[in-house]
């Protein structure tokens, strides 16, 4: 009886032990899960419910803002196929003006450029690498066949030779990614003149008006300004240029001697230079 009574206390007290381990080990569980959703988080803290919602607001303006300056370009091409179709004006310069106005000095050839925007540009927002270009070539701009040359040089000395008749025109300017003939001195501005060739009528020996490619310089309101022969030049206007004419850029002391390939043979060139604008001439007509 005592050995009953020995085994039946020994199986309460177990019965008594068991549940509470169990219990023990249900709450040492419980507390790993918390302290899991815890640490996770803290390791991943967007994807809390308020960062979610900012990142959602966030992109969709971006999303609004995009679409916003589309429409932006979109007027404004909108605008300028209207102007165009309404007014029925040639841009050129040469044409927009009266007869009644008193003739200018043909001793330098200054004419304002139309800085409208080109389609092809307008349709880019009128830029180049990622940079905006403050210049666009007027209607009548053509590539040269005569090969001019720029003769640059630095206190006497003699730098490499310039060849520009492959466009029918070059950027001058500090910014290299943009410019096509780069100009580092410091007092010359990123973007400070074009070199433009441009097809003008002028008047033969017997009277009869031809047509013929000229180069011509730009200076795109530098901050220190654009030198033909020692002489500045108006901003945002175009100069005709001469065969050995001298530019300068800023205070930069480089000068750039304006020839092409017959310039060296004789002072026959008078003639020779009418037969290659002859030639321009029936090439482009």
């Amino acid at each position: 009886q005592e050995r009953d009574d020995h085994c039946r206390r020994g199986n309460e007290e177990r019965k008594q032990r068991y549940p509470s381990e169990q219990e023990h080990r249900r709450e040492r569980s419980g507390d790993r899960d918390r302290h899991r959703d815890h640490s996770d988080r803290r390791k991943n803290p967007n994807e809390r419910p308020g960062v979610r919602g900012h990142e959602r607001e966030r992109d969709v303006q971006n999303i609004r803002e995009q679409q916003a300056e589309r429409e932006f370009y979109n007027e404004r091409r909108r605008e300028h196929r209207q102007n165009n179709e309404g007014s029925g004006i040639d841009q050129n310069p040469e044409l927009g003006q009266s007869d009644n106005k008193p003739k200018e000095k043909a001793a330098v050839n200054k004419e304002k450029p139309s800085f409208e925007l080109s389609g092809a540009l307008l349709e880019d927002t009128n830029t180049f690498r990622g940079v905006v270009i403050k210049y666009s070539e007027p209607p009548e701009a053509r590539i040269p066949k005569k090969r001019w040359r720029l003769y640059p040089f630095k206190n006497d000395e003699f730098l490499p030779v310039m060849y520009i008749h492959r466009q029918s025109a070059y950027l001058l300017g500090r910014h290299r990614r943009i410019a096509d003939i780069p100009i580092d001195h410091p007092s010359c501005s990123k973007q400070h003149a074009v070199f433009q060739y441009r097809l003008v009528e002028y008047t033969r020996a017997d009277g009869t008006v031809g047509r013929r490619v000229r180069p011509y310089i730009i200076d795109l309101g530098s901050g220190n300004g654009t030198f033909l022969n020692n002489q500045r030049i108006e901003p945002q206007r175009y100069y005709e240029l001469k065969e050995k004419d001298v530019l300068k850029f800023g205070f930069s002391s480089r000068e750039y001697v304006l020839l092409h390939e017959s310039s060296d043979k004789s002072e026959a060139n008078t003639k020779d230079d009418d037969d290659d604008d002859e030639k321009e001439e029936e090439s482009d007509s």
